[in-house]
């Protein structure tokens, strides 16, 4: 069984790509219930990087599985670099094999989206490098292909912490005219924290970051701050990908 958490469909994709693969079946975490037991199955969990730390929702979901499995292995995906999240979370959830796969980056309330020359170059060297993860999964081969890029530790820990304590509010978010209150923010919310009251979407104070309000507006009408009024949105394209 794959086990996933995403925001704006970058681990969906690497999840469902290993599956078909591996002819396992993959499941997102904020939408299952816990496994009784995980004897002599093949667990894998991939998740996005956030601030080189794995996402709340995937933290407190592995503490939940029990069992001993026949193997486990762990896929993140991220912007550049993973830092020490793969080892952190091995803390709680030991793998056999750790993987990182560079995927287009999210994150636009820190930078604008990139460009779709990037973000094609990305998906192309993903989809090679995920034919060789999921040979080496089938064969259950013990591989750490983790980058954590330069100063690791203090990425994980002193930005990480920082991320989690100050940049995960939802204040900064606000709705323009633009809403057609479809409500699909709110249905897309894993922390199920947007409520849509009159037609149009309000926050409450829990949130993973996972930008996927903002990413997937069909009309761009979500903001966060005055930096994104001049940025562009992603997430991972099916049809073209």
């Amino acid at each position: 069984m794959i086990y996933y958490f995403s925001g704006t469909g970058n681990s969906q994709w690497v999840a469902m790509q290993l599956a078909s693969k591996t002819n396992d079946i993959a499941v997102n975490i904020i939408e299952c219930s816990v496994p009784q037991s995980m004897k002599d199955q093949t667990i894998g969990i991939v998740f996005p990087i956030y601030a080189w730390g794995a996402p709340e929702p995937v933290l407190e979901f592995v503490k939940k599985l029990a069992g001993e499995p026949a193997f486990t292995y762990g896929v993140c995906t991220c912007g550049a670099d993973a830092g020490k999240a793969m080892d952190k979370l091995n803390d709680i959830f030991p793998l056999n094999s750790k993987y990182s796969i560079v995927m287009p980056s999210n994150y636009i309330m820190g930078e604008d989206v990139e460009s779709e020359e990037i973000i094609a170059s990305k998906i192309a060297k993903a989809k090679e490098r995920l034919e060789v993860i999921a040979m080496q999964i089938l064969q259950m081969q013990s591989v750490n292909e983790v980058n954590k890029g330069s100063l690791p530790w203090i990425k994980s820990n002193l930005a990480n912490y920082g991320f989690n304590r100050f940049a995960r509010s939802t204040k900064p978010f606000s709705v323009t005219d633009k809403c057609t209150t479809c409500g699909l923010c709110a249905r897309n919310c894993p922390a199920n924290t947007i409520k849509m009251v009159d037609g149009k979407p309000q926050w409450s104070e829990k949130c993973y970051q996972c930008t996927a309000c903002i990413n997937r507006c069909p009309v761009k009408a979500i903001e966060y701050g005055k930096a994104t009024t001049t940025r562009g949105r992603y997430q991972f394209s099916h049809s073209k990908y």
